[in-house]
């Protein structure tokens, strides 16, 4: 296809090197990368037709898909053969009102996502048996889902000119699942054909209809949806997440050349919205779980027209195991999809990227109906399924880089031991705090040990109608308090651009790494804080994480709090020195294994420490049923001062 001529015209551009002794990257002017490629090779003339555009093998091309291996396709067709037996899920109005009435968004979104699971799993049972049988439910499934009034959820139908409560059918508005489920459809389209012509000519013709109607006419005739870029709102995963998926509708549905050409240059000019937002560094302010539908997602968007985006962000935040550097609503323990990780890697000539994502895929095992994503299409189900050989082929890579820096993010990570997973682990960022999914956490610092957490970023909880609403920063995990930072004046750090870290440097070295910022910016005026210098410290030598602050305030504070969150036992009973304990044998009075020890100087503070129940469905599968808060309180109440605390393995 002449659309793979896109591929080398934009290396140069997505693979420019950052210096890593840079700090945060000033604004910038737009770099327009795609947009001016789209114009340089005459798109009009280099687009392939949709009845030329064969991404993948159809249900027709039968030595593709009986070339899998049979384990895996004996999986699939159980799968197809379980769905079978199952309902369609009912999606009543009254479940879609609960987000209005009660805040739960998560009750009519399982109803909705086990709609398009089913879906998924019942074409991927035909496409590897090929014998017709799950042809008819999968016309159920494609006529249900036609009939919807909303494709999206109950949190995004507020983009109505009607606001929230029900969806408006006469005013479609595109959110991730619409986009989602337009892409899901138009795959279903194109893999199956004329399988489901023969149930009824009116199934592809209603499908098509309504993909266009919900989909390719919204998003081509309205430039008003923030997401796209055209508004003053800033971007952030939305835009490659829904961009991804209008251009597989695009590609594979739609049959007029002009809108067709149209179509494809608007999600260039939007994509350039989120390419211009995005930081040299390559960094995800949203966070390692959210890297994968926002520059994993451009890079879906590239790979449709066979082109490809550089950075390995989702390596450079890896601390081990399934744990990650979480920022923002990221949750500490991510599963990257390991064919993504290693197309990626493919694409930009990074074989550790690719490395990684064999590993990934030896850890979790050959993929399966399990690894099918609930509510997605099928742009990454298929190549999954078809490159599974060239995957296994490449050498597993563990990413265990001895130190870390994103500039513009202000991330900062390091090892003790470079290479190896032992020892302890240490990051801490700066920023500010109106990134996307943004925490109040400036200067936040977590420790981890031998790949296992000290203190950590507990992440966020389960999304409800708080989440994303002026309400956010009532929620426990977005408040300053809970992450490793101090508390002034009994104030937190507040939301918005403003409140930033200033003066960030960066120091790598071969026995210490470290990062100082002054946190005072993030604090509001009256905490009255006018330098709250920090610096973080990882000693390998010594082996410690050390904390040191220098502090000066406007006035005599009533209170300085620190504040270590931790998933582990603490017992602060021995002044100067608390102990963290891992569950096992009762060494310490703290019942428990010692395993680290933090320590203070007992005349400038007295430690205390609270544990707060962990019930979130989100939060309990990572954390158990508690976390503990250290407070480290200050005993003087000084306009100034200096301290420090030190993190290491416990005599």
């Amino acid at each position: 296809m002449k659309a793979l001529s896109l591929c080398p015209l934009l290396f140069p551009f997505l693979l420019a090197p950052t210096p890593d002794s840079a700090l945060a990257a000033s604004p910038r002017p737009p770099r327009h990368l795609l947009e001016r490629k789209a114009a340089a090779i005459g798109l009009s003339q280099a687009l392939a037709s949709a009845d030329a555009f064969r991404p993948y093998p159809r249900l027709t091309d039968r030595e593709a898909w009986t070339a899998l291996p049979d384990a895996q396709r004996r999986a699939f067709v159980a799968e197809a053969e379980r769905q079978l037996a199952t309902e369609w899920a009912i999606l009543p109005a009254t479940r879609f009102l609960d987000f209005v009435r009660d805040g739960n968004r998560a009750r009519y979104e399982s109803l909705l996502f086990s709609r398009r699971g089913k879906l998924a799993d019942l074409v991927l049972g035909e496409l590897v048996e090929g014998k017709g049988r799950f042809t008819d439910a999968i016309a159920d499934g494609v006529w249900l889902i036609c009939e919807e009034s909303y494709w999206g959820v109950p949190a995004h139908v507020g983009a109505q000119r009607r606001g929230s409560g029900l969806p408006d059918v006469t005013e479609p508005t595109v959110d991730l699942f619409a986009a989602e489920t337009g892409a899901l459809l138009a795959w279903t389209d194109y893999l199956l054909g004329e399988r489901l012509d023969a149930v009824h000519p009116l199934v592809r013709e209603r499908l098509r209809l309504e993909v266009d109607r919900r989909i390719l006419t919204p998003n081509l005739d309205r430039d008003d949806f923030w997401w796209m870029g055209f508004t003053p709102r800033e971007v952030n995963n939305w835009n490659p997440w829904i961009n991804s998926n209008w251009l597989a509708s695009v590609l594979l549905l739609e049959r007029d050349p002009g809108r067709r050409t149209r179509s494809v240059e608007k999600i260039a000019r939007s994509l350039d919205r989120f390419v211009d937002a995005y930081p040299d560094d390559g960094g995800c302010d949203e966070g390692p779980s959210y890297w994968g539908r926002a520059g994993a997602s451009l890079f879906e968007s590239l790979e449709l027209l066979r082109a490809a985006t550089g950075g390995r962000y989702i390596a450079r935040v890896y601390i081990a195991g399934d744990s990650y550097v979480p920022m923002g609503d990221a949750s500490a323990r991510v599963s990257p999809e390991p064919e993504l990780v290693f197309r990626y890697g493919r694409a930009v000539g990074d074989e550790a990227l690719a490395g990684f994502g064999t590993l990934l895929a030896s850890r979790r095992g050959p993929y399966g109906p399990a690894d099918v994503p609930r509510y997605g299409s099928f742009a990454r189900v298929l190549p999954a399924l078809l490159q599974a050989k060239d995957l296994v082929a490449v050498r597993p890579v563990e990413p265990l880089d001895g130190e870390v820096w994103l500039p513009d993010l202000q991330l900062m990570a390091a090892r003790q031991r470079p290479g190896s997973s032992q020892g302890l682990y240490v990051a801490a960022w700066g920023g500010h705090n109106a990134q996307s999914h943004n925490h109040n956490d400036v200067g936040n610092v977590i420790v981890y040990a031998d790949g296992r957490p000290l203190l950590v970023d507990v992440g966020a909880p389960e999304y409800t109608s708080r989440t994303f609403s002026p309400r956010r920063y009532e929620i426990w995990t977005m408040q300053s308090q809970w992450h490793t930072l101090p508390a002034v004046n009994g104030f937190d750090q507040e939301a918005g651009a403003e409140h930033r870290a200033r003066d960030v440097v960066f120091k790598p070295g071969r026995d210490a790494v470290r990062l100082s910022l002054d946190l005072a910016p993030a604090y509001p005026v009256e905490a009255r804080v006018t330098r709250w210098r920090r610096e973080v410290t990882l000693d390998r030598r010594k082996g410690e994480v050390v904390l040191a602050e220098d502090y000066l305030l406007g006035e005599a504070p009533e209170s300085v709090r620190l504040h270590f969150v931790t998933p582990l036992a603490a017992d602060v009973s021995t002044p100067g020195r608390v102990v963290l304990s891992r569950p096992g044998p009762p060494a310490v009075s703290a019942g428990g294994e010692a395993s680290h020890v933090l320590l203070y100087d007992a005349t400038r503070f007295a430690a205390s420490v609270e544990q707060k129940r962990v019930d979130d469905a989100r939060l309990q599968p990572i954390w158990g049923d508690r976390l503990y808060r250290i407070v480290l309180t200050a005993r003087a109440k000084a306009l100034r001062g200096t301290h420090r605390v030190v993190v290491r393995a416990a005599p």
